[in-house]
């Protein structure tokens, strides 16, 4: 009596063109990344609890998979490539001259909540682009954010741009506590509308109150800015988001972006713009990035940094699937004729060739008719010949 055992929750078996579409989206980002003059670097899947913690990673902590080591550490699965990036960066590459620019291919292990039909394991490619600061530099990284979402096939995708200063900006004018604040973000990230209307209530009658309760609508084109600098003028960060938008622009991406200053997500590890990319037939992003200069001095230096992640497994259900590769040809050989065989096999398509394990031609015919295999190649003492079935 057998029994199947299913996978553990969140996670998937991927077979045949799925498996194809991921490493073809691997395939063109990685290219990319190195053409951008990124190196590869890799961590291990396993950290230690305190990493994350030293690190002030703002991810709940029901959301790490947690193991015990030998000696009682507690260890968890890596949830995300960024700080153990940041880690290798004080350690193994502090004596480098900087900006360093780095890439990664790995998979981070979250633990969502239960029955919420979420991933356990996420496959991540991404860069990091460490000791660089300023326009140019997220000029950079933006530009290549979407050039990774172009370079895996995606046609119809945007991505959004915020900047946490914006709301950090409203926040200090109206003087909130600290709890306040984070409640207040809480409620923006899950577009709570109604409770966010009641708490800013008391506000309202102030210009950062009135901004403040607008937030979460300012999404849109280059005419979010507009009405932001209206509702809350003199923003540094809504001009710098303006000179921002102006040099994508000018470079042939002002297409590919757009404004959401209600993106608010983590903003105590963000410290500048913040960006997540969003394409059609993709439930949710299928990017995310944004500056966080401040990681990096809890490890070493205190080094300005920005980066961001593609959820290959999201942007490969964007594309076509991929047509099955059929085997076309099945090779019949006796013992002496291996070699023959073999080179035979590799000379062929990948994957339209297979190899008989019959040892007559007749239970191969059968094989191929059964698998519906057109063509039985023939190699034994009476030459090579094919057959047509």
């Amino acid at each position: 009596m057998s029994s199947v055992i299913p996978t553990p929750e969140g996670t998937r078996d991927r077979l045949f063109g799925e498996c194809r579409e991921r490493r073809y989206v691997q395939k063109r980002l990685l290219g990319l990344f190195q053409r951008r003059g990124f190196g590869e670097v890799s961590t291990p899947e396993v950290e230690f609890y305190d990493l994350f913690l030293a690190s002030g990673n703002p991810m709940p902590q029901e959301q790490l998979l947690k193991i015990i080591d030998r000696g009682g550490r507690i260890m968890v699965m890596r949830p995300d490539c960024t700080t153990p990036i940041a880690r290798v960066a004080a350690s193994k590459l502090k004596h480098l001259s900087g900006p360093q620019r780095l890439y990664y291919d790995q998979t981070v292990f979250r633990s969502d909540q239960e029955h919420r039909g979420g991933r356990s394991e996420i496959a991540q490619c991404g860069v990091e682009l460490l000791g660089a600061q300023g326009l140019r530099a997220d000029v950079e990284v933006l530009a290549l954010a979407a050039d990774s979402l172009r370079a895996a096939g995606l046609k119809d995708f945007h991505i959004e741009i915020g900047h946490v200063g914006f709301f950090r900006d409203l926040a200090r004018a109206l003087q909130l506590p600290q709890k306040d604040t984070e409640t207040i973000r809480s409620l923006i990230e899950g577009k709570n509308f109604a409770a966010l209307a009641d708490l800013l209530s008391p506000y309202r009658a102030t210009v950062p109150g009135r901004a403040l309760d607008r937030l979460p609508y300012l999404f849109g084109g280059a005419e979010v800015l507009d009405e932001a600098e209206r509702l809350f003028p003199n923003s540094g960060a809504i001009d710098y988001l303006r000179t921002l938008y102006s040099s994508l622009e000018a470079a042939g991406y002002g297409g590919d972006f757009r404004f959401d200053l209600g993106l608010v997500h983590q903003i105590d590890y963000y410290t500048g713009v913040i960006f997540r990319g969003y394409a059609m037939g993709a439930a949710g992003e299928v990017l995310s990035g944004g500056r966080y200069d401040g990681l990096l001095a809890a490890f070493g230096p205190d080094t300005p940094a920005t980066g961001f992640a593609v959820d290959v497994d999201a942007v490969a259900g964007c594309l076509s699937p991929a047509e099955p590769i059929r085997p076309t040809l099945l090779i019949h050989y006796d013992p002496a004729y291996l070699s023959a065989a073999l080179a035979a096999l590799d000379a062929a398509p990948p994957g339209t060739a297979q190899l008989s394990p019959c040892a007559t031609p007749e239970n191969s015919r059968a094989l191929a008719r059964s698998k519906g295999i057109p063509t039985l190649l023939l190699l034994d003492g009476a030459g090579e010949r094919r057959e047509a079935l």
